[in-house]
Parts: structure tokens; sequence; C-alpha cells
């Protein structure tokens, strides 16, 4: 069953086009990775499907969420659909995150704007999905300030974040970018594992094929602003159709793979 069907997705700003004609479906539950160069389109794409465009940008095209157009979808509308049907992870946490608000809050507000959980309730639920993410001594990290907590610890908030009203949609947006390369490897297998727990549809961001095999079995490569290859990770490994994918192969050296790709 498809729960995202992007078609003909053009992004302009000005007579500059940032975007052209990106097409992308993503089924119920699937994990598919979005791969490409800085400025090749990835994170405009996770943009236009939240509404999240930047000033001046207009989309022509279609992004559908289980069969509800959002393009165009009034700010109302769109407010309700993120957090509750689609959630993110972003590439820097501290950024992310409120740096005035006690993260325990912020976990809290998603569930009792989408959930309607009472105060009470939601930092019971907040403690819970801190300790599930895998934040030492929940009850504790959840009194913490962003800048209290390393960033690792900071992401496993986002995710909480994120993962708090089982979104049907998780997009996350080259989130281990900013992390050591033994935290990137946990917050990896978290996002990986919970994704499946819960049944949620994952799109990961990067621009580093080797993360990728870690999460995903399937691949779309953009380039330009256009999806230049679409398939099963490992075939796209092994088989390269375009010019491009063999240079980004080449720069993740790909003999350094992990031998088994994403179950």
């Amino acid at each position: 069953m498809t729960l995202l069907e992007i078609t003909g997705l053009t992004v302009h700003i000005g007579e500059k086009k940032l975007l052209d004609g990106v097409d992308l479906t993503l089924a119920a539950g699937e994990s598919t990775g979005l791969i490409g160069e800085s400025g090749s389109g990835k994170s405009l794409t996770a943009l236009a499907v939240l509404g999240l465009l930047p000033e001046g940008a207009r989309a022509e095209g279609s992004v559908r969420l289980d069969g509800t157009e959002l393009l165009g979808l009034g700010d109302r509308a769109l407010s309700r659909v993120r957090g509750e049907r689609i959630a993110m992870v972003f590439q820097e946490p501290l950024t992310a995150l409120n740096p005035l608000m006690r993260v325990g809050r912020q976990i809290a507000e998603p569930l009792r704007l989408h959930r309607g959980l009472s105060r009470r309730q939601a930092h019971a639920e907040a403690v819970r999905l801190a300790g599930e993410v895998g934040l030492p001594d929940p009850g504790r990290a959840v009194r913490a300030f962003p800048h209290q907590l390393s960033g690792g610890q900071r992401q496993r908030v986002g995710i909480a974040m994120a993962l708090a009203c089982r979104p049907a949609l998780l997009i996350a947006d080259e989130p281990t970018t900013a992390l050591d390369v033994t935290v990137q490897a946990e917050i990896l297998r978290l996002i990986r594992d919970l994704a499946a727990e819960q049944g949620t549809a994952l799109l990961f961001i990067t621009h580093d094929l080797a993360v990728l095999a870690q999460v995903v079995r399937r691949v779309v490569v953009l380039g330009g602003g256009r999806v230049l290859e679409d398939g099963a990770l490992r075939d796209i490994l092994r088989a390269p159709a375009h010019p491009y994918t063999r240079r980004l192969l080449e720069v993740a050296r790909v003999e350094s793979f992990p031998a088994e790709v994403a179950p």
C-alpha cells in the first residue's frame, strides 16, 4: 500500500529550478534512502513534503500522503499532519531543540498537542520514551536542558520527539553527520529498529552510501534536482547504472561497507 507518492515535484526560487520533476513513492512501513551530493535537492524534497519550503520558493507537481494532497494545503491542516502523520529528525539537534526548555517538556509537547494527553500523562510518557531511545536515567534526563546533554543524547531526544505520536512517516535528514563514528552507529540502529517496531515508513536522507547501507534496503539517487536511479540497495552497490552513482560509490570507498546490508 502506497503511503507517500511524489509526482513531478518541481521547485523554483525565482528563475532557478532546484527540483526538476522528482518522482518518488514510499510504501507503508518501507525504509528508503534518498542520497546525493550537497545541493542535489535531498533536503528540499523533504521540506516540500513537510510544507516547509523557504520563503520565495514555489512548488509544482503533487505530494500525496495516504491519498491526501499536501501541496497547497493550508497551514492549520499542515500543522496537524506534521508531528501526527509525518515527523522529522534533523541533522543538528542543538539547533532543532529549544535551548530554554527542558527536554522532557519538548518530548511531551507533541503528545499533548496531537494525542490530547494531560500534563501528567504526557510527562510520564516522555520519561518512558526517553528510556526507549536509550537516555540514561530517563527520569533525570527529562529535567535537563539541551546544552546539558551530549550530541548523541540530544539526537536521542529528537528521535523521541519525532516518534512520540507514532507517525506513519519518519524523515531523517542527515541525522548522524555531527556525531562521532561510535555514536553514529548507535543512532543509526536506533532509528532503524524503532521505525521497524512501530511500523513507521522511513525516508533516510544522506550523502553517504556507507551510512545508508546500515539502515535501508532501497535507495533513490538524486542529482541536480532529478531522480537518476531508483532500486534495491544491493543491486545499486553491485552494478550502479548511472555515472553519478558510480562517483558516489568511489567516494564512499565501498570496500569499507559492512558485510551485511540493512536487514
